[in-house]
């Protein structure tokens, strides 16, 4: 069984910044902390505050020299930085268009993509391929923290930028971007004033929270693996298709990725992380007799290549997920409607947390005059029991491996450049935290490091590392016991438990637990209801301490860890969707030549 599931370079601070390999003294303390150089930082910003009031143009902030001396060490360091931080400056000193105000804050963030796509079908490479590819963003924001210009098309300008380390090159496009974003702010600050003026806020907080500057310059990563290796990998575990000839599709996939990120804001942050992400998968598809069609399509994600699958383990997979789909073709239907215990298996759950915990724990600011504290299920949930009472749900992104196993989520600072906390989102089943990034919402007035951004586009609160815990968590024996006393209580013949899904209302590899003697039957074509916030409320009896990981790709990465869950009461139903026509005709002959 697998334990990894797709769904989808880590460095501690410490009174140093560390700017490739180089200790930058002193730069972490006095960035993060008061004193001496903190004070004159201060000092220097009251400054800049009077020359405001004088001018009547807001000002940016000043970084302390010791930041600066930091800045000035990443730079020479990296042909990227040293662009990003040269245009920086000149949009400090020069930005102002007539009629529109000079901006209180700048931001570059430039995302370097390496990726590496490899798919083979029917046992024959079909793409085998390396890109390369960056974006930049630009965000300029007109008025000031409590009221500015963040709103619409005043959001940054996103556009391509040069793969060749060429300074002048990146300062031009970074030049144009800017300017774009510039003057995008400027109308999108007019029309947010102009619709505020109609509306009656009771209370308001601030559209952008103040946050420390960070100086964080880690090391580059770049794609490595064998790529003959992996080509060969993948051919051969598609090619199990001639295994079976009703198999109508098996493929098998890889996506390698590397993401170095950069990013300079005006307030003194200058900050290089980089992210490391090696997915494979299967894909099986056949029919049934009565027409249903019936998928397998397991994935798994890791960051390291030491840890890509060899290829006798992913040929192994591949003859399971083949010996999978023909017991689903001869699996009975789901026929009646059943209501009752439902047990999840740790990689079905895992589903489960991240779609509706996960989603709804971003902190994730309301639209002017809609109301709320943020938008998603639990924007009206605060201090509020939305869990049963042994239940704690924490995100952690400094965790970079569980159980000996990489998490794709980690990281130690967001893409603000603010360094990430742990936050105990539900603690004894009452939410208490919100997962929040630079804009703050009501009661969360700061960042907790959770601001994570796609390549080019806006960073959005998200989580990292996501675990459920339970208290007297149960062996997997133990809770499967549970589960058939359960059902005899209720006086049924059996109960169900989900082992993967492929979406929360559709199972794709269910199982019957007979509660005579507890043994398992494959079947298909059912549906699953009221698995939803109010059913993890009030339906969740207990969770198993068998913790999966599941690596989650997609534009944000992160992870989830979660056990096993048991629910009292659950809805399965027959899928009444229309079947598919089978193929009018049988596939061509297996083995042999193709002449």
């Amino acid at each position: 069984m697998k334990f990894l599931r797709t769904r989808g370079n880590i460095f501690e601070f410490a009174a140093v910044v560390i700017v490739s390999g180089v200790a930058v003294l002193g730069a972490w303390s006095s960035v993060a902390h008061a004193g001496a150089t903190h004070s004159q930082s201060s000092a220097a910003s009251a400054s800049s505050a009077a020359a405001s009031q004088t001018s009547g143009m807001p000002a940016m902030s000043a970084p302390s020299a010791t930041v600066l001396a930091a800045q000035a060490a990443a730079a020479n360091a990296d042909p990227i930085l040293q662009a990003m931080l040269a245009e920086l400056t000149r949009s400090k000193d020069q930005l102002k268009m007539e009629s529109v105000a000079r901006p209180y804050y700048v931001e570059y963030r430039v995302t370097d993509v390496e990726q590496y796509e490899g798919d083979a079908e029917f046992g024959s490479l079909v793409i085998s391929q390396r890109w390369h590819a960056r974006a930049l963003r630009a965000v300029v924001r007109i008025g000031d923290y409590k009221q500015d210009s963040y709103f619409g098309q005043g959001q940054g300008e996103m556009d391509s930028a040069p793969v060749e380390n060429d300074v002048y090159a990146f300062r031009h496009a970074l030049w144009l971007a800017t300017d774009t974003a510039y003057k995008a702010a400027g109308e999108a600050l007019a029309a947010k004033q102009a619709m505020m003026k109609t509306l009656t806020l009771n209370d308001s907080v601030d559209d952008f929270a103040r946050a420390e500057p960070l100086v964080a310059v880690g090391p580059l990563a770049k794609l490595q693996f064998d790529e003959p290796r992996v080509a060969h990998m993948l051919e051969t575990a598609s090619g199990v298709y001639r295994d079976d000839p009703d198999v109508q599709l098996m493929a098998a996939t890889a996506r390698f990725v590397v993401v170095n990120e950069y990013f300079v804001n005006s307030e003194g942050s200058v900050t290089r992380r980089s992210q490391t992400r090696y997915q494979t998968a299967l894909s099986g598809t056949t029919q049934a007799k009565d027409g249903m069609r019936l998928d397998r399509s397991p994935e798994w994600l890791v960051a390291t290549p030491e840890e890509i699958p060899t290829e006798a383990k992913f040929v192994a997979d591949a003859r399971l997920v083949m010996a999978t789909l023909k017991l689903l073709r001869d699996a009975p239907v789901v026929d009646e409607e059943y209501r009752g215990p439902v047990m999840l298996s740790p990689d079905a759950s895992s589903d489960v947390l991240a779609t509706l915990i996960g989603d709804n724990a971003a902190g994730r600011k309301t639209q002017p005059g809609r109301g709320g504290r943020t938008v998603g299920q639990f924007a009206s949930a605060f201090k509020s029991r939305v869990l049963p009472p042994f239940i704690t749900v924490v995100d952690d992104p400094t965790q970079s491996s569980f159980q000996g196993h990489s998490l794709t989520g980690s990281y130690t600072f967001d893409d603000d450049g603010v360094k990430v906390a742990p936050v105990t989102i539900i603690e004894k089943g009452q939410l208490i935290n919100y997962l929040i990034g630079r804009q703050p919402i009501p009661d969360f007035p700061a960042s907790n490091g959770h601001d994570l951004a796609p390549p080019g586009g806006a960073p959005q609160p998200h989580y990292g590392v996501l675990t459920l815990r339970g208290t007297d968590a149960a062996s997997p024996a133990d809770l499967k016991a549970k589960l058939i006393q359960m059902t005899k209580d209720q006086g049924k013949q059996y109960a169900y438990r989900v082992e993967t899904f492929g979406g929360l209302t559709s199972p794709r590899l269910l199982y019957r637990i007979w509660a005579n003697d507890g043994h398992e039957e494959l079947v298909r074509g059912a549906l699953l209801n009221e698995l939803d916030i109010r059913g993890l409320r009030n339906d969740l009896v207990a969770v198993g301490n068998d913790q999966f990981v599941s690596n989650r790709s997609g534009a944000i990465p992160g992870t989830v860890i979660s056990p096993s869950m048991l629910f009292d009461e659950l809805e399965i139903r027959r899928d009444d969707r229309a079947k598919a026509k089978l193929p009018e005709y049988g596939a061509p002959p297996l083995g042999g030549t193709s002449k």
